[in-house]
């Protein structure tokens, strides 16, 4: 039988992926099964222990990130969109990975039933492209003050290509995301993870 999910690598990285959920419709509306053990580990190998699950609901405009949490409490992400629409954006702060700094993003929408992992050692940002944009996301570690970390959203040195959001002037940011430190300045994940 053919998996119900379709999974594709999120280049330049072999370990971030789209995750490609079946989608059930017809008038009524729609069914999709966001997440079942079995089936992600059967289609990507993985079997992530998820510990606890965020909601967050975000005006047209915001930017969230680049947020992460460091050994021992990093945290590998399976995030989506239930209303809205954003652009997604993982970048690799592996220090010893070959594509450490790089960055690669993908717009997420409720009816593509598509969702993005995220793993251990990478950032995790996004902007909101949409009003009332509501974002969910599962996580493998609980949420760690003493590790949370962040890098500039707009640091050079990544290079992140964010798109124009139709009548936004300036991103809505956080004090925490207006002041985090770019690259050269970041704690990162120094060993593998």
């Amino acid at each position: 039988m053919a998996s119900p999910l379709q999974i594709q690598a999120l280049a330049p990285f072999d370990s971030v992926l789209i995750i490609r959920a079946k989608v059930f419709g017809d008038s009524r509306g729609f069914f999709l099964e966001s997440f079942n053990a079995k089936t992600f580990h059967d289609a990507t190998g993985l079997a992530p222990h998820f510990v606890q699950d965020n909601h967050s609901r975000s005006a047209r405009g915001v930017l969230r990130g680049i947020h992460y949490q460091l050994p021992p409490h990093a945290q590998g992400k399976l995030v989506r969109v239930v209303t809205g629409s954003v652009f997604d954006v993982a970048v690799d702060l592996r220090r010893s990975s070959p594509t450490f700094g790089k960055w690669a993003g993908h717009t997420l929408k409720p009816d593509s039933g598509e969702m993005l992992w995220i793993p251990p050692g990478f950032g995790h940002g996004f902007l909101v492209l949409e009003d009332n944009t509501d974002f969910l996301y599962k996580t493998t570690d609980f949420y760690a003050p003493t590790a949370e970390a962040s890098v500039a959203w707009n640091d050079p040195a990544i290079g992140i290509q964010w798109p124009k959001v139709p009548g936004c002037e300036a991103f809505l940011l956080s004090e925490k995301d207006r002041t985090a430190p770019p690259l050269a300045q970041a704690r990162v994940f120094e060993a593998g993870i």
